[in-house]
């Protein structure tokens, strides 16, 4: 798909030391691997940071949509497939490559046999099955509690709600002997290690964020035996060694050092830039998520709209999540302007006024995480009529996904009053006109990332940190992308369709 941003951006040149670097003039260092709900992406990076041009790979995963759940080892063999493309495309790179790292999607479960096959589809952040085990939870334990220790609310994206639906409806979950999300079993499978990142740990809502260990309390009470989790790795632990087989696939890799996943909201954050309390990570893809990460401790309280995660044991990620974005646009699209072109839609997008559609939309079409953690969500469209445009149908929808920003946005303000806000994600650079409407949405300027893989960078990054080779994240300097800025009268206008979507929430949705 086309960038409708590439317009926008012309004219838009990076500062030249970017553009030397980028062109090749340092070995590969780092091979990363950035595993996402849509497909595999594979990139070398050099000693500093940056991406080997011409050295990337992606692949769309095989075969039908498969968003909540899908088979292991399929996924692996094409993770696999990746990685030989992507070294037998960059023969011609001056390749040392010593690290190797991973961003992967945040809370998924699988359970592995403990002959490392796996047991169960991996279930990920999209699956509802878990909602009645998660109401179950609700009743039976006291939420407030596991909130501020694990940071995690009772939800059916996280693994309290997804092993308790386990155990009571699976019977592979007798043959299991370990629980991991897809990140521990792709380095299982590569290196036959079972580590687990702080970082992915943080995301399954039994990691006790103050103890920065399993929250032993919870797993207990959920009948989960501590040695069926994995191990835990420090942010400086490295693999020694790929597994036989894989080594003989990939020779030039068998002395490389591999670093347990990390979550793909940290390596985000890390890629976009966003590592201090100066800026908040805005990311639109599939799903979406407004974050802001620090070196520092868990707050002491935290509101009940956001989640507290770790990139590793001294940063911490607080934020706020949508399961709907890019999902949601590219469902209405192709349901409602089957045909229509990328531009063609942009351009209409562009000519809608701010809420005069008639419209108030619930975007749960995946669920609802953040604000309200409604395990029963579901999407909501209130007040068609007869001469409701479909594209009004989709400006709608894209506003209604704003203005679920605007309340984490709100949630979060107290810990960063003053942080600007830098933007990431696929969704966004098909639409202007989105982010515009996030900016009037919001009251606040956006900034485009310059970086279009964020998270494969971020994890590269942070494993380069991990092995000395860059001082720190912090200092890294971050060229600045185009900005778009708030226009305060649309921002009026917006705060009342944001009313009155809050009213149809408390409704319908909150008393689920």
């Amino acid at each position: 798909m086309s960038s409708a941003l590439d317009e926008v951006l012309e004219g838009f040149e990076p500062s030249a030391q970017i553009v030397s670097v980028m062109a090749g003039s340092r070995p590969a260092v780092v091979l990363g691997l950035d595993i996402g709900t849509s497909g595999i992406r594979a990139a070398l990076f050099d000693e500093r940071g940056e991406e080997i041009e011409s050295a990337s790979v992606r692949l769309p995963w095989p075969g039908v949509d498969e968003a909540t759940a899908f088979n292991a080892e399929l996924r692996l063999s094409w993770i696999a497939t990746a990685i030989d493309d992507l070294l037998s495309r960059s023969i011609s790179i001056d390749r040392q490559i010593q690290l190797i790292s991973i961003s992967c999607f945040w809370h998924s479960l699988v359970g592995v046999a403990a002959d490392g096959s796996s047991t169960t589809p991996v279930f990920t952040w999209a699956s509802t099955e878990a909602a009645g085990a998660a109401h179950e939870l609700r009743e039976l334990f006291d939420e407030p509690s596991i909130h501020a220790r694990t940071g995690c609310r009772i939800h059916p994206s996280y693994w309290p709600a997804k092993l308790h639906w386990l155990q009571q409806k699976h019977e592979q979950a007798a043959a299991t002997r370990y629980w991991m999300s897809f990140g521990e079993f792709v380095v299982l499978q590569l290196c036959g290690e079972t580590a687990a990142s702080v970082s992915m740990a943080s995301g399954t809502g039994l990691f006790n964020q103050q103890l920065c260990d399993w929250d032993a309390e919870l797993a207990a009470a959920l009948q989960i035996p501590i040695e069926t989790l994995p191990e835990l790795a420090g942010s400086h632990t490295a693999l020694q060694g790929l597994t036989a087989k894989y080594a003989a696939r990939w020779p030039e890799l068998s002395e490389a050092k591999f670093f347990p996943a990390i979550g793909d909201g940290a390596a985000d954050a890390i890629g976009s830039g966003c590592t201090t309390r100066a800026n908040l990570a805005l990311m639109v893809g599939s799903s979406g998520a407004l974050r802001l990460m620090y070196r520092g401790e868990p707050p002491a309280q935290l509101p009940t709209e956001l989640w507290c995660y770790r990139a590793d044991e001294k940063r911490i990620i607080l934020g706020g999540a949508l399961s709907d974005g890019g999902n949601l646009y590219e469902w209405l699209r192709d349901f409602l302007l089957p045909g229509e072109t990328d531009e063609s839609i942009e351009q209409s997008l562009a000519l809608l006024e701010p809420d005069v559609h008639g419209l108030t939309i619930l975007p749960f079409w995946s669920g609802e995480r953040s604000t309200g953690w409604s395990p029963r969500a579901k999407g909501t469209i209130l007040g068609l009529t007869n001469k409701t445009q479909p594209i009004e149908i989709l400006r709608a929808a894209m506003e209604a996904i704003a203005y679920r920003f605007a309340l984490i946005h709100r949630a979060l303000s107290p810990f960063a009053p003053d942080a600007a806000i830098i933007a990431s994600g696929t969704a966004l650079r098909w639409s202007p006109t989105w982010i515009k409407i996030l900016a009037d949405v919001l009251g606040t300027p956006i900034t485009l990332s310059t970086y279009r893989e964020s998270s494969t960078l971020g994890a590269a990054l942070l494993a380069l940190e991990a092995a000395g080779k860059i001082e720190n994240l912090e200092t890294r300097n971050v060229v600045a992308g185009v900005t778009f800025e708030p226009d305060f009268s649309k921002h009026a206008r917006y705060q009342i369709g944001l009313e009155r979507q809050q009213k149809i929430y408390k409704q319908l949705i909150s008393k689920t």
